[in-house]
This record gives structure tokens, C-alpha cells and sequence, in this order.
């Protein structure tokens, strides 16, 4: 597995420890999991945008 180096505020830092903590996760983890929905969030929204934008299409071509 690779290791990446992020740059972060400590205070932002310190909210990310406590909720790995309060979760019984490792930071990694969090960070990881995080990551996948942001993915996954992304995708999705990225499909609906183009279904969106095939349906103004053929209502303009139509």
C-alpha cells in the first residue's frame, strides 16, 4: 500500500483524530472511507448531470 504526505490545519487535524477515535478506526482509515464517498458522491453526480443535460438536448432537438 502506498503512503501519501497531506498538509492539513492542526485544528482540522485534531477533529479528524477525534472522530477515528470516537469511531474506533485508525486515522488512515477515516481518511480512506472518506475519500470513497467523495468518489462515489462525485460519480453519481457527474451521471445525473449528463442525463440532465441528454434530456435538454432532445427537448431542444425534438
Amino acid at each position: 500500500m502506498a503512503k501519501i504526505l497531506v498538509t492539513m490545519p492542526d485544528e482540522f487535524l485534531s477533529r479528524v483524530d477525534g472522530l477515528a477515535s470516537n469511531e474506533q478506526r485508525t486515522r488512515s482509515e477515516l481518511i480512506r472511507e472518506a475519500l470513497r464517498t467523495y468518489m462515489r458522491r462525485t460519480t453519481v453526480q457527474q451521471v445525473q448531470k449528463a442525463e440532465d443535460n441528454a434530456k435538454i438536448l432532445e427537448h431542444l432537438l425534438g
